[in-house]
């Protein structure tokens, strides 16, 4: 082969070359530009301003998940009209809370060989107050109806409720002093009338009282979980009941909702929605046939708000809290929910 003909061949090699490298920088950025719009179907979210203080006007603010630049990003829509355009806060979050005027934000803080991540107390206009640094991955957050105690749980061993192989730490703050307890398992334990002290123990799914001395959340040992009564005050947890995990507690304060494990469902999918009326103890299945794996949020005194797994990684969903009725999806693309107003 010629001099000639070997550069021609060389330059035709670079041509080549230079045309895939074109394409694939296109591919890509048209990639990111269609991740960086909603998605076709999907919901309108544009950024605005988003306020945690109840007003006139009921809403709900929680943790976007619709593709787009404003994905993970706290974001509000009338309760009215869930599935209308969304006004997204620019404030990202993993998991979520807020009541009165007070927020708990649970974020991932991305490092270049692992992640951390962090709570975030938030006042009424978004803006930090405090933050503490988490030991794992978050899982759990709950603000009390006053607003001046929130909790957190995060895995600090596994990843998932559905198994057992798991490890969790759930803290809970005073908003108002600023104390903090790291936690729950420095609280005197009763089980079954019992003081209890035993290695497995973990704590997770707090849900406050109106009274801002009380609290639920699910108590695991021995393969076993249990509702527990706290005391903030006492700094006690009393078993209430079996087979509780993740307790939401009615605004009138007289039931709790929580997810039950049922024999005969799969493992990685076990639990079903129920109801637990705290004067008689009586439980009522809810009418959600599907597994659910969240804590959930109470819409009002009759209704249940939770998550399943959708398109967008998760979409809300409602149902009664008597056991009659059946499902109805609130919003797509959405997790975390809180109702202000």
């Amino acid at each position: 082969m010629t001099l000639r003909n070997k550069i021609l061949v060389l330059v035709a090699a670079l041509a080549v070359l230079a045309g895939v490298a074109t394409a694939s920088v296109l591919h890509a950025a048209g990639r990111e530009d269609r991740k960086n719009q909603t998605q076709a179907g999907g919901p309108p979210v544009a950024a605005g301003k988003v306020s945690l203080t109840p007003d006139a006007t009921r809403k709900i603010v929680f943790r976007n998940m619709a593709w787009g630049p404003h994905r993970d990003e706290l974001a509000t829509v009338p309760a009215a009209d869930p599935a209308g355009p969304r006004t997204a806060s620019g404030v990202k979050c993993l998991r979520f809370y807020a009541a009165a005027g007070t927020g708990i934000c649970l974020q991932a803080e991305r490092g270049a060989m692992q992640d951390s991540y962090r709570a975030v107390v938030l006042d009424a206009q978004l803006k930090e107050r405090a933050h503490y640094t988490l030991p794992g991955i978050p899982t759990r957050a709950r603000v009390s109806p006053s607003g001046h105690w929130v909790a957190w749980t995060v895995f600090v061993g596994g990843d998932s409720y559905a198994g057992t192989n798991f490890s969790t730490r759930t803290a809970v703050l005073d908003t108002r002093t600023g104390q903090l307890t790291s936690s729950l398992e420095d609280f005197k334990a009763y089980l079954d009338g019992k003081e209890h002290h035993a290695a497995d123990t973990n704590f997770w799914g707090v849900t406050f009282a109106a009274d801002d001395q009380h609290f639920y959340a699910t108590m695991a040992t021995g393969g076993h979980t249990y509702l527990v009564r706290g005391d903030l005050a006492a700094r006690t947890v009393t078993s209430l009941h079996a087979n509780v995990e993740c307790p939401s507690l009615s605004p009138d304060g007289t039931r709790i909702v929580y997810k039950k494990r049922v024999p005969g469902r799969p493992a990685d999918a076990p639990w079903h929605l129920y109801a637990l009326d705290l004067a008689t103890m009586r439980e009522t299945a809810l009418a959600e046939p599907r597994s659910v794996d969240d804590q959930a949020v109470w819409q009002d005194d009759h209704t249940v708000a939770y998550s399943l797994a959708g398109d967008y990684g998760s979409d809300l969903y409602t149902v009664p809290a008597d056991g009659t009725g059946k499902p109805r999806r609130l919003l797509t693309a959405g997790l975390a929910p809180a109702y202000l107003g």
